[in-house]
């Protein structure tokens, strides 16, 4: 088993992340999930509290008691961090050491040859230079990409942006953990 913390982002695309959290837990893992107040807009804390039998974290001062630190010991008890799906937002933060949430500052104390990241968000978005020199920046410290796939997306829009399926995330994941023996 191993301890997995899906980050889950303000997207659409944020109700594929309970397919993932699920398909994960089932597997034995222990899916540690950490949502930004965007992906709160989508769907719910609860969802993935049920799926994964594990506390949602939801915001770095919520009132908790905790023997520790708990964005470290998130961080250290950590295999592997996926953030799926991964929006402009936080691939910026990521790029610029930026740590202003319980997402951003559970990754920031990690390595990052442990995050797999998978973008999803408009073509336009996805294609602009800034966000494609973040992602090439934060390939260049370690950091592994899931490409997203080309689709109709929620703006109606048909382009590169949408998140990669579900069984090419997990097949990510799976070998990013055989790679880490």
């Amino acid at each position: 088993m191993k301890n997995i913390i899906l980050g889950v982002t303000g997207s659409i695309a944020a109700y594929k992340a309970a397919d993932i959290a699920n398909t994960l837990a089932k597997e034995g893992h222990s899916v540690h999930v950490i949502m930004t107040s965007a992906a709160l807009r989508f769907i719910t804390p609860l969802t993935f509290q049920t799926l994964t039998k594990n506390k949602v974290y939801t915001g770095l001062f919520d009132e908790f008691i905790y023997e520790d630190v708990r964005h470290i010991s998130l961080a250290r008890q950590a295999d592997l961090a996926l953030v799926a799906p991964a929006g402009a937002n936080i691939i910026g933060k990521l790029a610029a050491g930026i740590a202003d949430d319980m997402l951003s500052t559970v990754l920031m104390a990690l390595e990052s040859r442990q995050m797999l990241i998978c973008p999803a968000m408009n073509t336009a978005m996805y294609e602009n230079p800034i966000v494609q020199e973040n992602i090439k920046k934060l390939t260049g410290y370690g950091c592994r990409f899931v490409e997203p796939r080309e689709a109709r997306l929620a703006c109606g829009d048909m382009g590169r942006g949408a998140l990669a399926g579900t069984s090419a995330i997990i097949e990510a994941v799976r070998d990013m953990l055989r790679d880490s023996k």
